[in-house]
């Protein structure tokens, strides 16, 4: 049985940028399908992980797979009007396609709307581009188009996220790391006319509601959504490596810092994140000496109900401290997480003693992070 988040056995074997295009059968629930793609890990056991040419990510078991044939002709991932076009054969006839220098924005909404959208996306890959290039990590361009799907309303989004994710949240849009795009819904709450007959708002007006108090923290959520996608598609970060989740998640919070005096909500990087802030500074009191070491161990206590507020807020707080105190260590230690390989698992004590190889004691560290932490304002 195919399981698109099923785990392959250990001792894999991992391909280099293939020149060539796999072809893989195999049954999923009593049906054969068929992947073209690129095989990124294959199992010892004959278990695949492989990338289609739009980017979805396919775990294919060995009980699972009927065949896999290798030819000589160049692995190229679909062009912005290939992918365009095999995502709306998955969405009603009413979506449309807008095209910027780096995504693809599959749209129900107006047009203007979804232009917005590529202005903001387009925004923040160019800022995250220099932040790192600034930081001297070299990014890469990515291999493909992003690909940003945007719903006209809630109700059609919490649908499309129930097939896609299996759950639906009170969230207005995420990053699925699996398929590689960015699902969100027209958060102006103006949906498209289908008959025309309303005239379209321009981006001014646009930019004026969600200049409104109660958008700032909406779209600072499309931004964090979006700088995971940014993350995992130049090089900073690979899909289903063992990245720590405090990391992945602290850097899309240090991106999303909500503005609610700029146009459209989000000012940029780098910013103190007042929320985040607040609840680390209110966790402080209590905040015990296992604290640091349990975010660094293993991703529970960002997973679990209980405590998760302040873990999110912990996480975005030590990349915070990080970047700003130790910034050249902290670049080093992406590096070093840039080249971890998908699928492979590391020790609890494996993180740790990686931390530690790069930031010094664990100890000493931690005084002088919740001392700074304090001094924020």
């Amino acid at each position: 049985m195919f399981r698109p988040f099923a785990i392959l056995v250990l001792l894999l074997t991992f391909a280099s940028e293939a020149l060539a295009v796999d072809t893989v059968t195999f049954e999923n629930d009593g049906v054969e399908m068929q992947i073209r793609g690129r095989v990124v890990v294959e199992a010892q056991d004959g278990g695949l992980l492989v990338m289609d040419r739009a980017g979805k990510l396919w775990t294919v078991t060995a009980k699972a797979k009927k065949s896999h044939t290798t030819d000589e002709l160049p692995f190229k991932p679909f062009t912005q009007d290939e992918i365009g076009r095999e995502i709306l054969k998955e969405l009603p006839k009413r979506f449309q396609v807008h095209k910027t220098a780096h995504y693809v924005i599959i749209y129900d909404t107006s047009r203007g709307y979804a232009r917005w959208c590529g202005t903001l996306l387009e925004r923040l890959y160019g800022t995250f581009s220099n932040f790192w290039k600034k930081k001297k990590f070299d990014l890469k361009e990515p291999e493909m188009p992003m690909v940003a799907v945007v719903f006209a309303d809630k109700a059609t989004f919490h649908r499309y996220m129930e097939a896609d994710i299996g759950r639906t949240s009170s969230i207005v849009g995420y990053y699925n790391l699996i398929n590689n795009r960015v699902a969100m819904y027209d958060l102006t709450g103006v949906q498209k006319e289908r008959d025309g007959s309303k005239r379209e708002r321009t981006r001014a007006e646009i930019n004026k509601i969600l200049a409104r108090p109660e958008a700032g923290i909406t779209v600072a959520t499309i931004v964090h959504e979006a700088t995971h996608q940014i993350a995992f598609n130049c090089g900073l970060q690979t899909r289903l490596a063992d990245v720590p989740f405090w990391l992945s998640e602290g850097i899309a919070m240090y991106f999303e810092t909500p503005s609610l005096g700029s146009s459209g909500g989000w000012r940029g990087i780098g910013k103190v994140n007042p929320s985040r802030l607040s609840r680390f500074q209110k966790y402080a009191p209590v905040r015990g000496p296992d604290s640091l070491p349990s975010l660094l161990r293993t991703d529970k206590r960002l997973q679990q109900s209980e405590g998760v507020l302040e873990a999110y807020a912990e996480s975005w707080a030590l990349v915070y401290y990080l970047l700003k105190k130790r910034p050249k260590e902290f670049v080093a230690y992406m590096k070093m997480l840039s080249e971890k390989k998908p699928l492979m698992q590391e020790t609890e004590e494996e993180r740790i003693e990686q931390f530690e190889e790069i930031f010094g004691d664990l100890r000493r560290l931690d005084a002088d992070f919740a001392k700074q932490m304090q001094r924020v304002k």
